[in-house]
């Protein structure tokens, strides 16, 4: 009763939709006409102004967002964000200069153009831009490379010891950052000008955080020779940090001690009221300005006192004449060294501004537009190299402090941009004595944010190891290989796993949800039933090159029927039969060649003679001819003499053999009588042998059984499908259909069927109408089918008379 029940849920009040029937219900509901293509093009080309409005708006999002700003909502918000955010960006940016290899001086311009442009064009409200640790670590590997400390050696005067010229040094290295900076930008925006924003796509969050914890470590090694006071150059290439932290241990004992005391002090003060302002920070209106404190006070009080003592400590002079640089045409013979860098710089700027961005305009309810924020990273960067500026993108420290002081638009930008302008112009000589190893200090400090994304590991451990597998490969590559090589590999290896899960998808059988259309996994849900006789099949991946062979291998174990065996026993019993007939052919050739004999020698004799000797004679030359050494029937008798016995009846001869010794005392009988030793010469076995092996199929063999006879393979998965699919989809479909198995697909995208008709999938043999829309309609077509195949074409009903008796 279960069973009936279940069966007759399979049946529902409309009609069963194939792919055929989609298409014409399509062509009924489209009854539109659809426009030429010159018309198309003409209403592309068409300019209105509403159109020429949008257009001006998406360029530049500041014309949508600035005659709707409230300055009593947002004003004093933006005031205190923008000039605490000022404050916390002045110290920040010259210590990062440092990281770039660059003076302190530098890291104030790429705090103030770059700033002030992307006001005009971005689209996120909330994140601030400006130097940033990870792309100037990387800026840092590219000046240091092709602007080493070696190649500006010169003469200390008079004496043969040969000194690093550091201002020519700078000057190259601020020629070769600008470079990079400008053809960055120009990377970016023809990037976004394509809509190539979807690359960052590509850089998984797994990805990004464990790229930047190992730009972490490669700043915190960095910063070591500042915080120690040692002069050794910084490795680059391939295992540099590696050498660079051999380097600076096994010369530890070379350190000069005030130097690591005021960087250790200056680390120890930042860090406790950094901590102090964690803390505090419900309480306090705005955080405190830790970084400035310690610049002013800290730094420069340590160093007047060792400097009262006659104590050297490296200082960062050049801030006491600093002024605003005119703009200058970046070196553009530089651009071949640098594509390479450039392009990695543009790519990881944009990532790391792109996923900040999202995550505040998801929290405020806004929305980013990533081509758009492309293009505005992009301008913001060639225009900024002009002005001798570096790489920029977002920084998380100061974003999260400038939401936290009530910053709601980029006017908060801008004004912490007019903060360092003043520092540039008249606040200069207040760090002219600040010692580098505190810029070290603050390095490392705000670089507490990045270590801490080692916690990473025990989150993704308990919830994606591949995940998992994936942060730790891109922290490893990218601490081995430097930045730029790093990422280039770390994005390989992520897309080398996107292969391998796609590669080993999850095959499952697919059952019905009692009463309803919905079909589930059998093994994972125990409610759902299974539809007799059929083979629901899916895999949760699209079925592509790569996996191919594994989905056909799948199907195969879930189905419980190995075809490939099936083919490979048929192609053997078909080569049997093949050499049966032409044994065959041959015995028959030699048994007419004999008939004919013995009919000339009864023509000439009527008696009985013995055929023995001849037997003798000719056994050589049949073993010869026969390849398989089957030795023919007549000849391989028992001990006897095989005689021929010629009987004419009504005027035709027939001639049998008998086996024995005298003919006289010989009884011929039937063949079922002698048990296949009596055999007429003119029997046709073999061709009706031949001709049933003919009709030989895997349905006819006998070595299998099963009970499925059909199979639904759902698609609705795949988004797409390769040659390589649709050739094996044909093999799947032909060779189930010879063991009288029907296969259907269901769920196909239309992108699918057009890739299938390009493909050349559809022909004779396979139409449309083994495509269904859903999996349900290819279960009733299924069910349905089977049914009047198994019906009988009438009732036999058995008429009986009745009998009377007397």
């Amino acid at each position: 009763m279960g069973q009936e029940r279940r069966s007759a849920s399979y049946h529902v009040d409309r009609d069963i939709l194939d792919e055929q029937s989609l298409e014409d219900l399509a062509q009924r509901l489209d009854s539109g006409r659809k426009p030429h293509l010159t018309e198309r093009l003409k209403h592309s080309l068409r300019c209105s102004v509403p159109w020429l409005k949008r257009s001006l708006v998406r360029c530049l999002p500041v014309l949508y967002w600035m005659p709707r700003y409230s300055i009593w909502d947002y004003g004093m918000g933006d005031l205190i964000a923008g000039i605490t955010m000022g404050i916390v960006q002045m110290p920040q940016s010259m210590a990062y200069a440092l990281l770039a290899s660059l003076p302190p001086v530098f890291g104030l311009y790429t705090s103030l153009y770059p700033v002030l442009v992307y006001f005009f064009f971005g689209t996120s409200r909330h994140i601030s831009v400006g130097t940033s640790a990870v792309l100037s670590i990387m800026v840092g590997s590219v000046t240091e490379r092709l602007a080493p400390d070696h190649h500006f050696l010169m003469r200390n005067g008079t004496n043969v010891t040969l000194v690093v010229d550091e201002a020519a040094r700078d000057s190259y290295r601020v020629t070769v950052a600008v470079a990079t900076t400008v053809l960055g930008g120009i990377i970016q925006v023809v990037l976004g000008l394509v809509r190539f924003g979807f690359v960052a796509t590509y850089l998984s969050e797994p990805l990004v955080r464990g790229y930047t914890s190992a730009a972490a470590c490669h700043a915190a090694v960095a910063q070591l020779r500042y915080l120690v006071g040692l002069s050794s150059t910084r490795f680059v290439g391939p295992l540099s940090l590696v050498y660079t932290l051999g380097d600076v241990c096994s010369r530890l004992h070379q350190a000069h001690v005030p130097t690591l005391v005021v960087g250790l002090l200056s680390f120890l003060v930042i860090f406790s009221a950094k901590e102090l302002n964690a803390s505090l920070s419900k309480k306090l209106p705005v955080p405190i300005p830790v970084e400035l404190l310690s610049d002013v006070h800290c730094g420069t009080v340590i160093s007047i006192f060792y400097l009262h003592n006659n104590i050297c400590l490296s200082l960062i002079w050049c801030l006491s004449a600093c002024r605003l640089l005119p703009p200058r045409v970046p070196q553009t013979s530089l651009f071949r060294e640098v594509i390479g860098d450039a392009f990695a710089m543009a790519v990881v700027g944009y990532a790391l501004a792109i996923s900040l961005g999202k995550t505040f305009a998801l929290k405020h309810g806004y929305k980013v537009d990533s081509n758009q924020e492309l293009v505005a990273l992009g301008i913001s960067n060639t225009v900024g190299g002009f002005f001798h500026c570096y790489s920029i993108s977002s920084s998380m420290s100061r974003s999260l402090v400038q939401v936290t002081a009530g910053g709601k638009t980029q006017i908060a930008g801008v004004i912490s941009a007019f903060i360092v302008l003043i520092a540039i112009l008249k606040l200069g000589p207040l760090f002219q004595e600040l010692p580098k190893a505190v810029l070290s200090a603050i390095v490392l400090v705000n670089l507490k944010g990045m270590f801490k994304q080692y916690y990473d590991i025990v989150a993704l451990w308990r919830s994606s190891r591949i995940d998992l597998v994936v942060w730790l490969a891109t922290w490893l590559f990218t601490l081995l290989f430097q930045l730029d090589m790093g990422l280039a590999a770390s994005i390989a290896f992520a897309l080398l796993t996107v292969v391998f899960r796609t590669q080993h998808p999850q095959y499952s059988v697919l059952g019905q949800v009692p009463g309803t259309e919905i079909y589930m996994d059998m093994e994972k849900y125990k409610e759902v039933h299974g539809v007799p006789g059929v083979t629901i099949f899916r895999s949760s991946a699209t079925v592509y090159f790569a996996n191919a062979d594994l989905y056909l291998e799948a199907l195969m174990e879930k189905s419980g029927i190995n075809i490939s065996k099936m083919i490979a026993y048929k192609k053997r019993q078909e080569a049997k039969q093949r050499r049966r007939e032409k044994r065959a052919k041959r015995r028959a050739k030699r048994d007419i060649k004999r008939q004919k004999d013995a009919m000339r020698a009864a023509q000439s004799s009527d008696v009985v003679f013995s055929v023995e000797e001849e037997t003798g004679k000719r056994k050589e030359t049949d073993r010869q001819e026969d390849i398989s050494g089957e030795e023919w029937d007549w000849a391989m008798r028992e001990n006897g003499t095989v005689f021929v016995i010629p009987e004419v009846q009504n005027g035709h001869s027939s001639w049998e053999y008998l086996k024995g010794g005298d003919p006289d005392m010989g009884t011929l009988g039937s063949a079922s009588e002698l048990d296949g030793d009596t055999t007429t010469l003119t029997s046709s076995c073999d061709d009706t042998l031949s001709r049933d092996q003919e009709r030989l199929s895997l349905g006819s063999l006998g070595k299998w059984t099963w009970d499925i006879h059909s199979i639904i393979l759902d698609l609705s998965p795949a988004n797409f499908i390769d040659t390589v699919a649709i050739k094996t989809m044909k093999t799947i479909i032909q060779d189930f259909g010879e063991i009288d198995v029907d296969v259907y697909m269901a769920g196909c995208q239309a992108s699918v069927v057009e890739q299938l008709e390009q493909g050349d999938f559809f022909s004779d043999c396979i139409s449309k109408g083994c495509l269904f829309a859903t999996v349900h309609d290819a279960v009733l077509y299924c069910t349905g089918k089977h049914e009047a195949l198994t019906m009988p074409p009438y009732d036999c009903v058995l008429v009986t008379k009745p009998t009377h008796t007397e």
